[in-house]
């Protein structure tokens, strides 16, 4: 269970790195510069924030997954709030995002995939660690 959360931290982390990419490749300059400047600011610091977060998440379980796999009342509170916080992702992952998005479009379709499975396996680790503490 150790290595599956230290592999589950290296992607929140990487996945974190990947935000840096997000402006130029969903042509943030532009699509933004239509927000107003309270709205524009406010998507800003969001996205800054989740990378902190993801950091911080993927850091905890690379580094500290010893302490996640034993049984105590902030391990249980960490892996209950990591869990819920990455099936929430794939919940949201089906039913916010518009299927027009990706269906149809090989690329996107492919990408879709990708992170349904990365979400399935983040929350799966999250919650079998929970199960399975010691």
């Amino acid at each position: 269970m150790e290595l599956h959360l230290r592999i589950a931290g290296a992607l929140q982390i990487g996945l974190a790195i990947l935000h840096l990419f997000f402006p130029k490749r969903f042509q943030w300059k532009e699509e933004l510069s239509r927000l107003s400047l309270l709205n524009r600011q406010v998507f800003l610091v969001h996205t800054v924030f989740i990378c902190f977060v993801l950091v911080m998440m993927g850091a905890l379980s690379l580094f500290a997954s010893q302490m996640l796999v034993q049984r105590t009342p902030l391990s249980r509170l960490v892996l209950i709030g990591f869990a819920s916080f990455w099936g929430l992702r794939l919940v949201f992952q089906w039913l916010v995002f518009d299927l027009r998005l990706w269906k149809g479009n090989s690329f996107n379709t492919f990408v879709h995939i990708v992170f349904t499975v990365m979400w399935m396996y983040l929350t799966s680790v999250y919650a079998g660690a929970l199960m399975f503490q010691h």
